[in-house]
């Protein structure tokens, strides 16, 4: 029985190499998809015109890989993001919603608040660019104004105040000649501030859940068990009733308006 094995796997081996090698004949000879070829080529420029589409695409590569910080600074992302995390500590579910879910959400959360920006951004900045009826440095004019002016109405006037003084510049007419290097981070301060207030609210329910179970339990004498433990539970209940991601998505979104 072994001796006719051995030949018919030898034959079935001969066979699929074979097959294998016509293959990839075959695709070498025809490929199915096309494969780039990319050369990057470093030399001198003989025309001015040249040095400055270098230096508009280096530029825009650096926009591009600061991107994250932008999104996460200039925009809804912070106060959003910092408000799940708080109720993810109030209901102390350990990682229940993940990290994932939390900043997925907050990302999509913070597209939707940030559309009419974007759409009018794109109207006024982008798509005249592409179709060269105005210049890079107006189109980044144009497209800073519709953010700034987001910025400007979830800003503080005591935060903005504070970085025009620190940085010793005189007091500006209006809100359009602030510098992007005041009002990013008095934005961001005054994000933060909104988004722990927030937060404070959130827990307050939760921890009046937490006192009256820990109160219940050291009056029964059950001093071993963690009070956690039996809050969560209610926690939970307490949050599905109210329907709670409904109300702190409302609020979150509202506050934006």
């Amino acid at each position: 029985m072994k001796k006719k094995l051995l030949p018919a796997l030898l034959g079935s081996g001969i066979l699929i190499a074979a097959v294998l090698f016509y293959m990839q004949g075959t695709a070498m000879a025809q490929p199915i998809i096309p494969i780039p070829d990319i050369n990057l080529q470093i030399g001198t420029a003989e025309e001015p015109e040249q040095l400055v589409g270098t230096l508009r695409l280096m530029l825009l590569l650096a926009v591009l890989s600061l991107a994250p910080s932008f999104v996460i600074l200039m925009t809804s992302f912070t106060r959003i993001v910092i408000v799940l995390g708080f109720l993810r500590n109030a209901l102390a579910t350990q990682q229940i919603p993940p990290n994932q879910v939390i900043v997925g959400l907050a990302l999509f959360l913070t597209f939707f608040v940030m559309s009419p920006i974007l759409t009018q951004i794109n109207q006024e900045a982008l798509s005249p660019y592409l179709e060269e009826r105005i210049s890079f440095e107006e189109a980044v004019e144009a497209g800073g104004l519709p953010l700034r002016e987001f910025m400007l109405n979830n800003t503080r006037e005591k935060d903005l105040a504070l970085f025009i003084e620190i940085a010793d510049l005189e007091t500006p007419a209006s809100g359009l000649e602030v510098p992007f290097t005041a009002l990013v981070p008095a934005f961001v301060l005054s994000e933060l501030k909104t988004a722990f207030q927030m937060g404070f609210i959130l827990f307050i329910p939760f921890l009046v859940i937490d006192m009256v179970v820990a109160s219940a339990l050291m009056s029964m004498g059950m001093f071993m068990l963690p009070p956690v433990v039996v809050s969560l539970p209610f926690k939970i209940l307490l949050f599905v009733l109210v329907d709670g991601w409904y109300l702190v998505v409302q609020s979150l979104v509202e506050s934006y308006g």
